[in-house]
């Protein structure tokens, strides 16, 4: 383990550096602490922070909580039954699977509490926690360009430069640390937008995720959805996301298309300008591993930095929390090597581990989602999929990633399929 040395000094070293105390930052500082490293974990802003997102979570982002003892029984957790389906005329409540590898129910949570709950779950691990403090680069060793820490600037502070063995990029989708290497988007990913707000509605306590799989742009169906997430606290978070390969995307106003969905929900249910408690926000998605290799020269990517978003729905939460936990691992083997060579060998595995666990799967999602992007395709799914309940009972597992290994018939074809699908 490194040397511990005090802040303010001008330099501080670290087992593991952590940029980004977002769910991915966040994951990855509590696992790395937990295998008794010194973690630094470093975010540019300062707790509560809002971030753009539905807050909803699926019984995969759960099983992360509950593995790193997050306390979902808490006041403030809302828990959802499952997922209800609205297109074609038809609506479907689906609940979730009941399956052995996962809970039986998902959550609801504002991002502001989310992710100030995991990033003080790392500190509490043992990580150290600093706030405003934004990185502007990293530091590289002059011999072979290996990132071997990060400068940083603190609020009010003078420049400080933090080093490390291993540095995490966990700085988002547009992850500076990864540019700064020359790790750059792939553009033959997929890639979405979000946009919502929240209003004060009766909606509230709803308890299933309700998604709207028909956004109509004038006569053109759009591949993406409409979303109502009550937050049990008198507000509910509704939003939409589309993705791009639509040939509209390029020309859509996302939060004008927003406010005119908007307009076509029952005024009962309260979504007007008046009962709006937040500006419409908007962010990207990035999705199916559209900036790679995972790993290079001393820099692990995790989260959106590395594009982990799944395809089939936009769900990026879990697959943080997720990649958090491998790269975790991953870095505390090659730390307890006793050569940079050995430490070298184990990181390089990293990217090769995170094709094998999703690069199938996410494959599978860029053919769902160019298939999706065809009007005609997307017109014919939304009307005649809700018709048949078994059917959607099986896109829910598909589209959740929401299997077992060995277990139904459902399951085995969806784990199949991801399985015989090239990884890229």
């Amino acid at each position: 383990m490194s040397e511990r040395t005090p802040i303010g000094v001008g330099r501080r070293s670290a087992d593991v550096i952590v940029v980004g105390a977002g769910p991915a930052g966040s994951s990855t500082a509590f696992h790395l602490a937990q295998s008794g490293l010194d973690v630094l974990l470093l975010e540019k802003t300062s707790f509560p922070r809002e971030k753009v997102c539905g807050d909803g979570l699926t019984p995969r982002a759960v099983k992360c909580l509950i593995k790193m003892g997050i306390d979902t029984e808490a006041p403030g957790w809302v828990k959802n039954r499952g997922l209800r389906v609205v297109g074609g005329g038809l609506r479907l409540e689906l609940d979730w699977p009941d399956l052995a590898s996962y809970p039986d129910y998902g959550l609801v949570r504002v991002r502001e509490d989310f992710d100030r709950i995991l990033a003080e779950n790392a500190a509490r691990a043992g990580a150290e926690l600093r706030q405003n403090c934004t990185v502007t680069g990293p530091v590289l060793d002059d011999r072979d360009g290996r990132v071997v820490g990060v400068t940083a600037r603190e609020e009010g502070g003078e420049p400080v430069e933090y080093r490390a063995p291993v540095v995490v990029a966990a700085d988002g989708n547009s992850s500076r640390l990864s540019l700064a290497i020359g790790l750059h988007k792939r553009e033959d990913r997929p890639l979405g937008v979000a946009v919502r707000t929240y209003f004060k509605s009766p909606r509230h306590d709803d308890d299933y995720l309700e998604s709207w799989l028909e956004l109509w742009d004038g006569d053109r169906l759009l591949p993406g959805y409409g979303w109502v997430f009550g937050l049990g606290d008198g507000t509910s978070n509704v939003g939409l996301g589309l993705l791009n390969t639509s040939a509209a995307f390029q020309n859509i106003d996302y939060r004008d298309l927003l406010r005119r969905w908007l307009k076509s929900t029952p005024a009962e249910w309260g979504f007007s300008e008046e009962n709006m408690t937040r500006p419409i926000r908007g962010a990207a998605l990035p999705m199916a591993f559209n900036r790679q290799p995972h790993y290079d020269r001393g820099l692990v990517l995790v989260g959106d930095a590395g594009g982990m978003i799944n395809p089939f729905n936009g769900e990026g939460i879990a697959y943080a929390m997720e990649s958090g936990e491998i790269a975790a691992e991953m870095v505390a083997l090659a730390l307890a090597r006793s050569t940079p060579a050995g430490r070298e060998r184990v990181l390089r595995t990293y990217p090769q581990i995170m094709k094998d666990t999703y690069g199938g799967y996410y494959n599978l999602g860029r053919y769902f989602v160019q298939a999706i992007g065809k009007p005609g395709v997307m017109k014919f799914a939304t009307r005649h999929g809700l018709a048949h309940p078994r059917a959607m009972r099986f896109a829910l597992k598909l589209l959740g990633n929401l299997t077992d290994r060995r277990g139904d018939v459902s399951d085995r074809i969806v784990n199949a399929l991801s399985k015989i699908t090239p990884t890229a």
